[in-house]
Formats: C-alpha cells, structure tokens, sequence
C-alpha cells in the first residue's frame, strides 16, 4: 500500500479556546503540505497531534488507513518530528548528538554520521558542545537527521528558521529527495519551502 496520512475533523481545545476547528486533510506518497498562519493558528499543535504527542478532543489521524492509535510505536516508528527546537542535548557535541539520537532508533556508523553532518555543513563544528553553536548550526544538526533516518514521514516545524540562503535552499533539496522516494512531508512555516511547486500544497489555518 502507498503511504497516505489523513486528517479527519481535528478539534481540540486549550482550556476554553478551541484551537483547532475541524481541521483535515489528505498527504500522499510524493507531497508535501505546509501548513500556513498567524502565530497562534495552531500550526505546531496540529503536528504535535498528527505525530501523536497530542490527543485530539475529537476527530482521527489516520496512517495507511488505520488510526494510528491503534499501535502508536509502530506509526513512530515510521516518521521524524523535528520541533521548532532540535531535540539537542546541550553538553554532547553536534556528533555525540546525532549518534545518540539516530542511535535509539536504528545502529548508524561513525562513518556515516560524519558523512550525514558533512551534507548538511555542520562538520566544521561536528565535535564542539552544542551549548556553543548558534541557532543556525544547531539547526543543521537537526537537518543531518533527516539525511539519516529512511523513514516516510517527516514532520517539521519551521524547519528553515534561523538559517541562510544556502540552509533554506538545503531543506528544500532534502524535501525534494524525500518526496522522490515516495514520502510525504507536512511542514508548518512561514515562508514558502525551497520546494518543487508542483509538490507543494498549502492548507490556511485560521486564528481562532
């Protein structure tokens, strides 16, 4: 079966504010979605939902047809959520970072580690703390994640934030690559991705 995710009637409430309002949609293999609005729309909650780090008060996330609670490690097992903050533990360095977070997941060698930070330009700064590098470098760690990990589905949060022309221009390209395989990305920005038009659909949420 092609991989698909559905949306299906999203609500789901912060104390008395209804943040998101029935929301859904349909991403196949080979598309990206980017979810647009103000700060506050409920971009970043609607991806902590779909990646299941939040239950929606009503409504379905369906994976390959299936709710994805029905056995929500298997469906983790098949995607990367990188949040608007790279998940970096300040004291280990960029490489310690990437060899333990692909490394709970699947066993990567050094070689290969090294070769993912050098793709996306953080092999300059592979072996200092993180707490030293800036937002832009921290950033790149992330991004060598997604060079790693052979999984259909990325969910990304601003995954151009704090990076130049040649970082923005990278997550594109990563992107592309992704999509040509036959995956599917769902990425909530500001700006519009480095991405083949063709591939790219944007859903509006609005501020509630």
């Amino acid at each position: 079966m092609p991989h698909a995710l559905e949306a299906e009637n999203l609500q789901l409430w912060r104390a008395e504010r209804h943040v998101l309002r029935g929301v859904g949609f349909a991403l196949d293999a080979g598309e990206c979605l980017q979810l647009r609005g103000a700060n506050g729309a409920g971009k970043t909650t609607l991806l902590r939902a779909v990646c299941g780090l939040l239950y929606p008060d009503a409504g379905r996330i369906l994976w390959e047809g299936g709710d994805v609670r029905a056995d929500l490690a298997a469906y983790h097992a098949r995607l990367i959520y990188i949040g608007h903050e790279p998940p970096l533990k300040p004291d280990l360095s960029a490489l310690e970072n990437l060899r333990f977070w692909i490394g709970v997941r699947q066993a990567v060698p050094r070689p290969a580690l090294e070769a993912a930070l050098e793709r996306v330009g953080a092999d300059r700064w592979s072996r200092r703390a993180v707490r030293t590098l800036s937002a832009g470098q921290r950033r790149r760690v992330a991004l060598a994640a997604l060079a790693l990990l052979a999984v259909p589905l990325w969910l990304l949060d601003e995954p151009t934030t704090n990076l130049d022309a040649d970082g923005q221009q990278l997550v594109g390209t990563l992107i592309d690559e992704q999509l040509a395989r036959g995956g599917l990305v769902l990425a909530a920005g500001h700006h519009a991705l480095r991405v083949a038009a063709a591939r790219v659909r944007s859903l509006e949420l609005p501020l509630g």
